[in-house]
């Protein structure tokens, strides 16, 4: 009985991975539809005390696309992966949203608001993966 408690262990472990992996591309994608630019994802995996497993970072070139940028990330993720981020934020001014995916957190910024935060360089720990522009 015991190797089967192991066995649903280490399967739900892969179909958690699966989620969060095809939750990231979708993600990504979702930010290129609006041609959001310079996209990082960050692996915070094996950091001690990070706030998620995933950072996502991206900028559009103006408030307007930003926001666009968002949305549409919030869109599909509810019409094709049926979730809903557990927290929005900056909807107000549009220079850095945040969408919390629990696993996954997605920062969406207005290009001077990103240099000012850098955090990529608060988190230079991670594992960095850039994304070329299509």
């Amino acid at each position: 009985m015991h190797k089967n408690i192991n066995n649903l262990n280490k399967n739900a472990s892969l179909k958690i991975k699966h989620t969060t992996e095809s939750m990231n591309d979708l993600i990504i994608d979702s930010i290129r539809d609006i041609k959001g630019k310079n996209i990082v994802k960050l692996d915070m995996r094996g950091i001690s005390g990070a706030p998620a497993d995933f950072f996502i970072i991206c900028e559009g070139d103006s408030t307007v696309q930003v926001a666009s940028i968002a949305g549409n990330i919030y869109k599909r993720m509810k019409q094709e992966k049926t979730i809903l981020p557990i927290s929005y934020e900056g909807k107000n001014n549009s220079t850095w949203l945040l969408i919390d995916y629990f696993t996954t957190v997605v920062h969406v910024f207005y290009p001077e608001t990103r240099e000012y935060y850098n955090l990529e360089s608060l988190w230079n720990d991670a594992i960095k993966e850039v994304y070329p522009e299509d």
